[in-house]
């Protein structure tokens, strides 16, 4: 956490336009990603973005690894599904970071996609759109230009980029289809956690159907609406349904999982250029198809 004081002259500015000047933050877009995450108390209190400072209060900030001055391309072993000169769908591995974070400033899928090619967006995220947790498997569409990427965003603000995951959950829901619609963000007792009890909810929407029912387990498919932080692991955790393997959430551990039974396994949108449909699968990798079997057992 970063203790900072607000300069007396910065009385009568927005918080989002304050924190968007200091070095630490660098961009408003940064500032905006900050606020929206929970990450910014105003005198140990979340304030909107368009709160007017008066000079004086106490900034805490929850810093990502500041943006780095340049990434350098790493090349990288990436599964490439789809590319064409306006964008690639990658499919991703488990353990690959998507963006530098603390503790990951080389290796992250950031730096490999720079080996081949991608534009737009933040420096320290470039082509990235949306994201996967590292622990999270499959598929990530990237832009490979700066109109590719405005064209990308504008699909998810409308929520006409379709992902949908396999989810292995402890127990079974209560009917064969549901939607979660409960607002999320940082937990109020643990930063590390997302949680439905925060100071700073975003809107969050989760639908999920029964794709199989087990003896003590159900596979269940899953659309996003929106796309928060920990999103699916947080909304089924909620409603009594954890996550096979998950560690912050579920079941560490449960059927030899070394991680969150969770894989982006189907990506349809329309192409943001040509309008032509796109629309990809990814099967389970060994390690979750593997639990699955021992589920079914």
């Amino acid at each position: 956490m970063t203790r900072l004081r607000v300069a007396e002259e910065a009385a009568g500015t927005r918080l989002d336009r304050y924190l968007a000047s200091l070095p630490e933050i660098g961009s408003r877009a940064a500032a905006e990603r900050l606020l929206a995450d929970g990450g910014v108390l105003v005198d140990g209190r979340p304030r909107a973005k368009s709160h007017r400072l008066a000079g004086g209060e106490e900034l805490e900030l929850e810093l990502e690894a500041p943006p780095p001055s340049g990434l350098v391309p790493e090349r990288l072993d990436l599964r490439i599904v789809h590319e064409d000169e306006h964008l690639l769908v990658v499919d991703k591995p488990a353990g690959l970071v998507v963006h530098p974070a603390p503790g990951h400033a080389t290796g992250t899928l950031a730096h490999g996609l720079l080996a081949v090619g991608v534009e737009g967006g933040a420096q320290e995220r470039p082509g990235i759109v949306h994201r996967l947790d590292r622990d999270t498997s499959g598929l990530l569409v990237v832009a490979r230009s700066q109109e590719a990427h405005g064209r990308l965003q504008d699909l998810v603000r409308r929520r006409e980029l379709e992902r949908e995951y396999l989810a292995l959950v402890v127990g079974r829901p209560r009917s064969r289809r549901g939607t979660i619609d409960a607002p999320i963000g940082r937990d109020r007792h643990d930063r590390l956690r997302r949680s439905l009890d925060t100071d700073a909810p975003r809107t969050a929407v989760t639908h999920f159907e029964i794709a199989e029912l087990l003896p003590r387990h159900t596979l269940l498919r899953v659309r996003l609406e929106t796309g928060r932080t920990h999103q699916i692991r947080v909304h089924l955790a909620a409603i009594g349904l954890p996550v096979a393997g998950d560690p912050l959430y579920g079941r560490p551990g449960e059927l030899g999982l070394e991680r969150q039974f969770l894989h982006a396994t189907r990506l349809a949108f329309a192409h943001p250029v040509t309008g032509e449909p796109v629309d990809l699968v990814s099967p389970l990798p060994l390690d979750l198809a593997d639990a699955l079997e021992r589920a079914r057992g």
